[in-house]
């Protein structure tokens, strides 16, 4: 099998894995919102412009005059879907304008001029010679790039400068998932362009194979991706809203386990309880980004004392000691029925912890079971 082979079955791997997602998401939510349809829809676009790649590469076009020359550009709803997708992901879509009407306005438009292009071809008598289709597929493609291009830019300035518009999202998901598709994405218009140069200059199609791979590649990991986080965040969101409702009157106490130590006297007994009172009370333990220094501010401390403090009054150091309140948090939303159709992931997340790795490995630390383990043990 040489490589060319390898790519064509890559690519039409590709494909089928990204209709598999498609059917999959549609049938699996229950409901589709705004961003998920415009997500799917980035994914099926892609899909359907590499399977019509693999089609033609692979000696499958019809033999029929008008469908052999009628090229889809599905890649021209790529980006346009992607940015509607990060509009409503980034909770934006009424501060900034989307772009998928005038791609479809693009998109029908080209579909109707080839129509026309082919017909006159091949009702002039001049079938044999394609050239000015074949002028007009680059010609096409060249505008498409320029377009592509612009909304592609757009969505960086969106990303990368206008993070004040996306504040909100900012406390549930920190969208380096994001920034890191959008620089992929960048070498892949590099391809792209490449790609174009060498194709018009060569006629070689293999031009675009490294261009089909890395998009494939970039476009699947970013569905599933902005699936699994886009559940995320709406589960976040509303354990947010229910935690403003049923945290506040939840007490968590742990014991204490004193050492042995000088340290020990009744003032330092009142520091601690001071400290305890302002975790628990101000639920500083869901708070992703407390730290030691943090806290030692907060209750006018030198990190040092309060450093001193937790390890002699509760046997641990900062982070265990942090942590164990958020497992004992998580332990109640994980066997209360009231939040049973939430993510373990968002639980973990919205309980303080920073990532899904984190939150597994401290919860199996304190309890010797996995969150996905106990939570099926209470229902």
């Amino acid at each position: 099998m040489n490589w060319i082979a390898i790519i064509n079955f890559l690519l039409i791997a590709g494909a089928i894995q990204g209709f598999i997602f498609f059917g999959v998401t549609f049938l699996l939510k229950k409901k589709i919102g705004p961003a998920i349809l415009f997500l799917i829809l980035t994914v099926l676009f892609i899909s359907l412009n590499n399977l019509q790649a693999w089609l033609i590469d692979s000696g499958y076009s019809s033999g029929l005059f008008y469908l052999k020359h009628m090229l889809v550009p599905w890649y021209l709803l790529i980006l346009p879907c992607f940015y509607s997708f990060l509009l409503y992901y980034l909770k934006v879509q009424d501060k900034l304008r989307p772009f998928l009407k005038p791609a479809l306005y693009l998109f029908f438009t080209e579909l109707i001029v080839r129509t026309i292009l082919i017909a006159y071809v091949f009702y002039s008598g001049t079938s044999n010679d394609v050239s000015v289709i074949e002028d007009y597929t680059a010609m096409e493609e060249i505008m498409n790039a320029i377009f592509s291009l612009f909304i592609f830019i757009k969505a960086i300035l969106l990303v990368f400068k206008k993070s004040s518009l996306y504040s909100e999202i900012l406390s549930f998901d920190d969208i380096k998932w994001i920034k890191l598709f959008l620089i992929l994405g960048s070498a892949v218009f590099l391809l792209w362009i490449i790609a174009m140069a060498v194709f018009n200059s060569t006629g070689s199609e293999s031009a675009y194979y490294p261009l089909r791979l890395a998009t494939s590649f970039i476009i699947y990991w970013i569905g599933y991706q902005g699936l699994f986080r886009y559940t995320i965040i709406q589960d976040r969101i509303l354990l947010r809203k229910s935690f403003s409702e049923q945290l506040l009157t939840t007490e968590l106490t742990k014991p204490r386990n004193y050492q042995k130590s000088d340290f020990i006297n009744e003032k330092h007994d009142k520091s601690f309880r001071v400290l305890e009172e302002h975790i628990i009370a101000d639920q500083k333990y869901l708070d992703p980004l407390l730290s030691l220094e943090k806290l030692a501010s907060d209750l006018s401390m030198s990190t040092g004392h309060l450093s001193k403090l937790i390890n002699v009054y509760s046997g641990q150091n900062f982070s265990d000691y942090i942590n164990e309140y958020r497992v004992e948090q998580s332990k109640k939303l994980l066997s209360d029925t009231s939040f049973q159709p939430y993510t373990i992931v968002a639980i973990g997340l919205e309980c303080g912890f920073n990532s899904k790795s984190t939150f597994y490995t401290a919860f199996k630390k304190f309890t010797g079971q996995t969150p996905s383990d106990y939570r099926t043990q209470h229902f």
